[in-house]
């Protein structure tokens, strides 16, 4: 028999806000419970990621009505697995860090983590691929995630790959955030790491309460106030006070203040918001709105559009520990059953395998926490986890304008700007992997487009740039061509003196069977811009 005391928890809680001295908390599963919400976990997120896929990015900044049914049947999840294996990074992602713990042990350190993220095989991006080559080229956490070397640092990335936190510290949130601090600063730091904390917060709070309003305040709880962060999730909860049988009119007040991406390159000024903060708004949409049922949550996560694969995985892995694997509905479990066996892409680990290292890890993390596990049951020490360290990014540095260049370069290039930093959003192109008119047609593109893909995977080729300002010589940027080393920024530069300031990039060993393509250049001021009408 299972037995839960979750009065006593919010008691807890209380008490030690007001310093006083934490009571004690137990929370007993059977071995049986606990293994089934860990599956369940699992499942859910899987569930979700594939439920989202036909949606990813296709509505950004604004949510998918009502009127457009959102597919899903007998063989969905295969389906998806075949066309895409790219789809699941939210899943392979966190099993390259659950089978590092399970061959290095539970104590095993950042730069262990560190290595094995950064030298896997398979496709990344964003703050995920910003991180790695960080790490492939010395720079080693928490500097690979600090925003000053990763201009994606407040993106998403540890927020979609931490669910495996949760699910190794049941219950457990003091653990949950020492493996998130390990973890979340080798790709993120800020809003970013934060969102990773509050998705570990979520899953492990899942296990100790089937209230989806309380798992929303517990993972909220060691999320420091004064965080942006904090603030957008929090609007959240009071929106749905406000409106709680309205979830679009949350989301549209929410967007009027929470809108708008600072550090992303591709989402500067633009529609497209891979945000942490934006997103887990999301995720917190759907648990509150969902009130607990598993296929009315993930659908609103969905409809709140951006990156609707990875909200709706992160609400149906929540749900699926609250539920158990059992009790999620047959309609939605069954497609499962032909790709549980099969290792996820650039991994030696499937569902099934993931199932038992996380079982494995959690009754492990319950021992070491100072429960208990004897006679098939599993009793859980529940205790606050007080508030993680502040962290800003992009402090003093604001986006002034988006200068759209779609330009070639094959040698020098110069531009001038009035601020304190600047990004430029290009890459490298081989010129044998495209067609003869394709410098002649780059007005003609996708917002943000990224030009990467058209590398051939295992190109050698390392182009090198020098990058000048002010007359003096700043960096050395390196762009490998190979997909898996590729740096998806050529240069920036953050915390200059505000001013007039003029930057060369100096190509030093080019090749004529190379482009670097840029995109669009993003300058930034130590102030707020009130112009609307700026030109450099």
């Amino acid at each position: 028999m299972t037995k839960r005391i979750f009065p006593i928890l919010a008691l807890a809680l209380s008490l030690a806000a007001c310093s006083a001295p934490q009571r004690a908390v137990e929370v007993t599963l059977t071995e049986q419970e606990l293994y089934d919400k860990i599956r369940g976990g699992w499942a859910g997120q899987t569930i979700g990621v594939v439920f989202g896929a036909p949606t990813e990015f296709k509505f950004t900044g604004t949510t998918i009505q009502d009127y457009q049914p959102i597919p899903w049947s007998e063989h969905y999840v295969k389906y998806w697995w075949d066309k895409k294996p790219g789809l699941f990074d939210d899943i392979y992602n966190d099993l390259t860090f659950v089978e590092t713990f399970e061959q290095e042990g539970l104590d095993c350190t950042t730069e262990t983590l560190a290595r094995r993220f950064a030298f896997a095989e398979y496709h990344l991006a964003h703050a995920n691929q910003a991180g790695r080559y960080n790490i492939r080229n010395g720079i080693m956490p928490p500097a690979s995630g600090n925003w000053v070397n990763n201009p994606h640092a407040d993106d998403l990335d540890f927020q979609i790959e931490a669910d495996f936190i949760g699910l190794m510290a049941p219950g457990l949130m003091p653990e949950a955030l020492d493996i998130a601090s390990r973890v979340g600063h080798i790709m993120n730091s800020g809003d970013g790491f934060y969102g990773g904390a509050f998705v570990a917060g979520l899953y492990a709070a899942a296990f100790i309460s089937n209230d989806p309003a309380e798992v929303l305040d517990m993972a909220l709880e060691s999320i420091p106030h004064q965080s942006t962060f904090y603030q957008c999730v929090d609007e959240v909860r009071r929106l749905y006070r406000e409106y709680p049988d309205d979830w679009q009119q949350c989301w549209f007040e929410m967007h009027k203040r929470w809108n708008r991406d600072v550090g992303c390159p591709k989402g500067v000024f633009l529609s497209f918001n891979i945000d942490a903060k934006i997103n887990a708004a999301y995720v917190a949409i759907g648990l509150l709105y969902g009130g607990g049922d598993f296929a009315r949550s993930m659908e609103i996560a969905t409809r709140c559009g951006q990156d609707s694969d990875c909200n709706p995985a992160t609400v149906a892995g929540v749900l699926g520990v609250m539920k158990g694997y059992s009790n999620i509905p047959e309609f939605w479990r069954a497609p499962l059953s032909e790709i549980e066996s099969l290792n996820f892409s650039g991994t030696d680990v499937s569902l099934e395998k993931a199932y038992s290292m996380s079982f494995r890890q959690a009754l492990e993390m319950v021992r070491r926490a100072g429960g208990k596990v004897a006679d098939g049951q599993v009793t859980i020490p529940v205790r606050d986890a007080g508030v993680l360290p502040l962290e800003q990014n992009f402090t003093d540095t604001y986006p002034l304008y988006r200068d759209r260049k779609d330009c070639f370069v094959d040698g020098e290039y110069e531009f001038d700007f009035k601020g304190n930093g600047f990004v430029i959003w290009g890459n490298m192109v081989c010129l044998r992997s495209i067609t003869p008119d394709y410098v002649n047609r780059v007005s003609t593109r996708h917002i943000g487009s990224e030009v990467f893909a058209l590398a051939e995977a295992d190109d050698p080729y390392v182009a090198e740039f020098e990058v000048w300002i002010d007359g003096k010589l700043d960096q050395v940027s390196r762009l490998p061509m190979k997909n898996t080393d590729r740096k998806l920024e050529p240069a920036w530069k953050y915390g200059l003196e505000e001013g007039h300031h003029t930057v060369r990039l100096k190509w030093l060993n080019p090749d004529k069977e190379y482009l670097l393509r840029i995109n669009d250049i993003m300058y930034y001021s130590s102030t707020p811009s009130t112009d609307p009408y700026y030109h450099n």
